[in-house]
This record gives C-alpha cells, sequence and structure tokens, in this order.
C-alpha cells in the first residue's frame, strides 16, 4: 500500500501532537510544589519554646508559597516519634522543625526509628543559644575556674541538676565532664521547673539550663551564673566566662533547625531556605530572640549538614564515656 505525501504530513502532524499530549500528561502528573498546605512537624509537646519560631516563621512563609503552613506537634521518646513521623510521610509537604535533640536521640537509643544522614534533608538552622551553669548567690563556687578546681578535688561531689536524662541539659555537664576530664554528680529531674526548684532548696549545687530560662533569675539576682556553654560569651551575659576559655574543645548550644524527609528535592530545599532567609533580621522573631540571648541564622543548609556531621559522633563518645543510659 502506498502512502501519499499529503498521508506522511498529516500522519506527522498526528504524531507531533501525539507527544505533545504525553509532554503535558507527564507535567501533569508532577505538579508543581507546593500543591497542598504544608505541616511543620515539632516532636516536642505544645507549649515549648521550640514552637514559638515555628508558628512565627510558619505564618510568615505561607503567604509566600502560596499556601498554609501548620505547625503539628508530635511529642514523645525524647523527639523521636516526631522524626519518625516526618520520615515515614516522606513527602516535602511534611517538613521537621526540630531542636539539636535529632543529633543526641541517635547516641542514646539503639534505634530511634530514623538515621538522621539517611533519612533527613538539611534545610537550614534556625538559631543557637548556649546553657548557662548556675548555682545561688551565696554557694562557696565562685566563677568557672573554681568550679574546676573543686570539681578536681572532690570527684563526684559537686552536683548538677537537668530537666531529665539525656536531655541537653543533661549532656552540657556530661560534655563537660568529659573535655575537662572531670566527674560531677548528674540529678536529673522532671523538666526545668523541678530543677530549678531543687537548686532554690538547695539539693544540688549547679543548674544546667538554657539562656532564656536562666537569664530571669539572673536579672532579678536571685542566681548566679557560672559559665555559658558556648564557644564564646554570650552577648546577653558579657561578664560570664564561656567554657572553651579553660577547657578546650568544649562548645554546647542548644539549636532549632528545619529539614525535609529524604527525597527532598534539591530545588524545594532552596526554595524554602531562600524563602524564610529575609526573617533573620528586622522581624519581632529577631528581636525577641536577641533579647533572650538566642542567635537567630536561617542561613541554608550548609551549617546545619556540617553540625549534624560533627554532633552525631561527638554525643555517641560522650553517651559512651559517661555511661549514660536511657533504655
Amino acid at each position: 500500500m502506498r502512502i501519499t505525501r499529503r498521508q506522511g504530513l498529516a500522519g506527522l502532524g498526528l504524531s507531533g501532537l501525539g507527544l505533545a499530549t504525553l509532554g503535558r500528561s507527564a507535567a501533569q502528573a508532577q505538579p508543581a510544589w507546593p500543591n497542598r498546605p504544608l505541616r511543620f512537624i515539632v516532636p516536642f509537646a505544645a507549649g515549648g519554646p521550640v514552637e514559638i519560631p515555628a508558628r512565627f516563621i510558619a505564618e510568615a512563609l505561607g503567604p509566600k508559597l502560596g499556601q498554609p503552613v501548620v505547625v503539628e506537634t508530635r511529642p514523645g521518646a525524647g523527639g523521636a516519634l516526631g522524626v519518625q513521623a516526618v520520615v515515614q510521610a516522606n513527602d516535602p509537604h511534611t517538613l521537621l522543625f526540630t531542636t539539636s535533640s535529632v543529633a543526641i536521640v541517635p547516641a542514646l537509643m539503639s534505634n530511634p526509628g530514623y538515621d538522621p544522614f539517611r533519612d533527613l534533608v538539611p534545610i537550614s538552622m534556625v538559631s543557637e543559644a548556649p546553657m548557662v551553669f548556675l548555682a545561688k548567690p551565696d554557694h562557696p563556687i565562685q566563677d568557672l575556674a573554681d568550679l574546676l578546681a573543686r570539681a578536681r578535688a572532690r570527684p563526684g561531689r559537686i552536683s548538677y541538676a537537668s530537666s531529665g536524662v539525656g536531655a541537653t541539659t543533661h549532656l552540657g555537664g556530661a560534655l563537660l565532664g568529659v573535655r575537662a576530664g572531670i566527674d560531677l554528680l548528674h540529678v536529673p529531674y522532671r523538666g526545668a521547673g523541678q530543677a530549678i526548684n531543687a537548686l532554690y532548696a538547695g539539693d544540688t549545687d549547679l543548674l544546667v539550663i538554657g539562656t532564656l530560662e536562666a537569664l530571669t533569675h539572673i536579672r532579678d539576682g536571685r542566681l548566679k551564673a557560672i559559665a555559658v556553654t558556648s564557644a564564646t560569651r554570650s552577648p546577653v551575659l558579657p561578664e560570664t566566662p564561656a567554657i572553651a576559655e579553660a577547657v578546650p574543645n568544649y562548645d554546647m548550644t542548644i539549636w532549632y533547625a528545619l529539614f525535609g524527609p529524604r527525597n527532598t528535592p534539591p530545588d524545594i530545599v532552596t526554595r524554602l531556605a531562600q524563602e524564610i532567609a529575609p526573617l533573620a533580621s528586622g522581624t519581632t522573631l529577631a528581636t525577641r530572640m536577641a533579647e533572650s540571648g538566642t542567635t537567630l541564622l536561617l542561613d541554608g543548609p550548609t551549617r546545619l549538614a556540617t553540625r549534624l556531621q560533627a554532633e552525631v559522633p561527638q554525643w555517641r563518645e560522650v553517651v559512651q564515656k559517661a555511661g549514660i543510659r536511657t533504655e
């Protein structure tokens, strides 16, 4: 059967139309992101300090993306349950807004239900702040040098309160013990409130607590600051030494960060980082953070990825050397 020139051209036209249709179908099968509301999963109880920046950033991000961003709290297992929810969803519409606990939990649990390197994609550091070692004003420990000297002279006799076994406040003291070669007695309590009350009652020598909670007690003169846990002094406590001034390689801050699940495409990571970056200055959140001794970062994935790579093995080392058990 002969095919005329006219028939051949018509066939080519139909073929081109078919390819165009297929192209449109493929595009329709992969809709632009986001195409529905986003969720920030916060793996801690409602009302906690991490929820404040999460809600502020969610409210600011929604109009930029054209979709609402909902903050959802999923507490449990030191933050592991919330991380698991994000990992299992494996959808870039479900993001993780968490703390430095994401690097600590794998050292404390044999099976936390996630691998921070395999299952999470860094989007941006959000903020970081040091913790503070506190004592009552009349306590004989006067400063950091005095603390270290007394701890070396009386191993296991200087006690510190924390908000619980495996909490960042616990590990701040454990890291000091490992880096300084001293033996501090850890006394865990159920939450920061009980730990603060224990210090006031004289049940412990020291308390390790976040800067935000510490400032109120320091400024009204009820407690004194012995040292901060960051590598350098805090702008809101300039007279208080950083532990790193006397103990090399000591650096610990409580940080907040935004992660995506493992299959989050690079272009989504880039867009999210770019959209939230302007919130780092000139905003109500930036002012509130600075007043509490917290540095707002929002500087993209590189710093967060580097931090995770450094801290996961660090906490495994500290947990092992300090003999910390939570399971």
